[in-house]
């Protein structure tokens, strides 16, 4: 399996802490993944189009056995399962979003998806979490440790920290 993947997690519709427990659950219990760690939720104001309802935000890391590619179509589906509805407005609200961040140290573009996440260092709500839980993981293009990135300068989001979820790794 590989290791070092991480997925950011937001929902600003409806039971956004259910949301976001079901889909890391659906994640943890399929057989090509295993759950490493989670971090704690953060509400956040929203990112683009503002206005709407606050998120709660979240990142874990995990170990799977899938490509890339079927990564991206697993969380995809994860999202459909747990109740993600299609919109049509970009950056609206939304019951759940799942979006890989890094990939292990892969670089990659295709039409769908870019990993490292293109938006990622722009999110403090992305950021904040995976320093909780990776401030060691070497940024694949800046080659520099996440707790080494200077945020000083990006958009603040988070309101604060919510909690820590209760969520066991498995495998």
């Amino acid at each position: 399996m590989v290791s070092n993947i991480f997925l950011a997690l937001g929902s600003n519709k409806g039971d956004r802490l259910n949301f976001i427990s079901e889909a890391i659950n659906k994640i943890s219990e399929n057989e090509n993944c295993g759950l490493v760690k989670v971090s704690s939720i953060y509400e956040t104001t929203p990112y683009g189009l503002t206005a709407q309802e606050n998120f709660f935000n979240a990142a874990i890391e995990i170990k799977t056995s899938f490509t890339i590619e079927e990564l991206y179509y697993f969380v995809k589906e994860v999202e459909r399962k747990t109740g993600r509805m299609k919109s049509s407005v970009h950056q609206g609200p939304r019951e759940i979003d799942v979006d890989i961040i890094f990939y292990n140290n892969l670089i990659y573009n295709s039409d769908k998806l870019t990993v490292p996440h293109k938006d990622s260092l722009k999110r403090d709500f992305v950021m904040t979490p995976l320093i909780e839980i990776a401030s060691e993981f070497v940024h694949p293009i800046l080659n520099k440790k996440l707790c080494e990135i200077d945020l000083s300068l990006i958009e603040r989001h988070i309101i604060c920290k919510i909690k820590a979820l209760s969520i066991s790794p498995k495998g």
